[in-house]
């Protein structure tokens, strides 16, 4: 499995309050934007994997949609994760 508990933890770890802080916006945008990286890794050499295309795009969905909730309510974290992560609009 591609995305196990340490790997969990260390991403909330890095970009949420604590290792197990999941609630936090920046924790999750920055769980999506890995699972992202990976599902695109993983449709550049399954062209016709359309189940997986479909995941990426309400992956890529839900993560716009917190964005959007972020840069809405605090624009400094926003713009700190976007810059932190690589993310631009």
């Amino acid at each position: 499995m591609y995305l196990t508990a340490e790997i969990k933890q260390e991403i909330f770890g890095k970009h949420g309050k604590s290792n197990t802080d999941t609630g936090s916006s920046e924790g999750q945008i920055a769980l999506f934007s890995y699972r992202i990286n990976h599902l695109t890794g993983h449709l550049k050499s399954n062209k016709k994997d359309y189940s997986t295309e479909r995941a990426l795009v309400i992956l890529v969905g839900k993560r716009r949609r917190l964005l959007n909730y972020l840069k809405d309510t605090d624009i400094t974290r926003y713009r700190a994760i976007i810059k932190e992560l690589g993310i631009r609009k």
